[in-house]
Formats: C-alpha cells, structure tokens, sequence
C-alpha cells in the first residue's frame, strides 16, 4: 500500500480497530441544490443511514415516508416497507442512469441508488483504500486554503459501486481527510469537490460531521457555489 495511504488510514484509527466493527449507522441532515434540481427534495433531508461495513450494502430509514426504507447493494436497489415487503425494486441500477445529465430527474429507486453509493463510499473512507483492487498512489501535492495537502489518486475496480472509477484525496498534515475529487457518472460526469471537516472520534475512530459539496472547475478549484450537496451527521454507531 502507498505509504500515504497507510499513514491517513492510521490517522483515522487505524485499520485493526476499523476491522473490529461490522456495520455503522448515522443520522443525517442533508440539504443543496441537487436534491431539489433531480425532483426528489425532502426526500432524504432527515434519515438514519446504515452500512454493512463487510460488503457494499447500505439502507436510508426513513426513506420519505416514515413505513419505507431502501436497501441498496451494487446490483440491486429496493424500497421495503417497515416489516421488509418489497414495494419496488430494480436490478442492474446503475444501467437505468445511461444517458442522464446533470438535470435529468431521478426516480426514487434511483435515488436511494445514488445515495447508498455515495454514503457507503463516504462513510468507509479512508479505509476503503485497504480493500482488494483498489488502489491509490501519491500524486502532486495542492495548495488550498493557506494549506499544502497531500494527495492520492485513487482507482476504484469494477465490482465496488462508486461516483467513479478514479478519485483524488486531499489530506492534511493531521492525516485527516480535507477534500475528495470525483465525477459523478450517473450524472452526465459532474466534477465535485467535497469537503469533509468538523471531525470527532467514534469507538477509536475518527470522522467528519460537516460534509459540503461544490462544482469543481477545469482547473481543479472549487466554485463558492452553488452548494450542491450539504450533509451533517450525528449519532455515529459502530457495531
């Protein structure tokens, strides 16, 4: 592994402890302009996310409705009712996105798509750079902020479900997280800056509990606006 990589992995409390746990929940409070814009606003603006820390599996509850919640794994995405009836579901998600823009409007078996895909890429960093086929290798450093970050250009294999396949991370001299690069390719390759900050210390681990995203320029810095995503976690469990 890059030396990098395993430096920020240990400064999030290290591998070992991470292997300890099997699944994570947290409440989130979300908010931005791309919820709205894809026609399922409110939808996910207050939900406790769950995460199987094992394999790539995750459930937003509630999911608009009180009675609903998704279940979301690569190859499938489905709605449930509270004792676990399917109510809708859809094999091969990710297909069902060819052709979409960043204003193309979403279902919301496609959502819960999106936003089990995004939470369990967000929630498992940085330790995600351990697991099998991905790899990350340090690149230039940037400067932001009044800051030099490190960086790893990270590549994702096929089999993990995730914004895109090459990712840049932006680590600070703590060896914390401060900024995450991709493209969102369900949505026509839309270059995002996410920003993870405000961390605290969960059971030996440590995480983010303000994320915000903005568009990224061709030069790679990000624009003031507008706010396209915005999420605030509490209540972080590992089990």
């Amino acid at each position: 592994m890059d030396p990098l990589a395993s430096a920020t992995i240990a400064a999030h409390g290290g591998l070992d402890q991470w292997k300890r746990f099997t699944t994570l929940s947290a409440r989130l409070a979300q908010g931005g302009a791309l919820w709205p814009l894809k026609g399922v606003g409110g939808v996910l603006d207050d939900t406790v996310v769950t995460i199987d820390l094992t394999r790539q599996q995750a459930s937003h509850a509630p999911f608009g409705d009180a009675a609903r919640k998704s279940a979301f794994a690569p190859h499938r995405v489905a709605l449930l009712s509270g004792a676990d009836t399917v109510l809708e579901e859809l094999a091969d998600p990710r297909a069902s996105f060819a052709g979409h823009t960043l204003e193309t409007p979403w279902t919301e078996l496609q959502l819960a798509y999106f936003a089990g895909c995004a939470m369990w890429t967000y929630l498992t960093l940085p330790f995600l750079l351990a697991e099998p086929g991905v790899t990350a290798q340090e690149i230039e450093p940037w400067e932001e902020s009044g800051e030099q970050w490190r960086r790893l250009a990270v590549t994702f294999p096929a089999h993990i479900a995730t914004h895109s396949t090459h990712q840049t991370l932006y680590i600070g001299n703590d060896g914390l997280l401060r900024r995450h690069d991709y493209d969102v390719e369900i949505a026509g390759n839309t270059p995002g800056a996410h920003y993870p900050a405000d961390y605290v210390e969960v059971q030996g681990i440590r995480f983010p509990t303000r994320r915000r995203i903005y568009p990224r320029q061709a030069d790679g810095k990000p624009m003031a606006e507008p706010l396209v995503v915005s999420i605030d976690l509490g209540d972080i469990v590992l089990r």
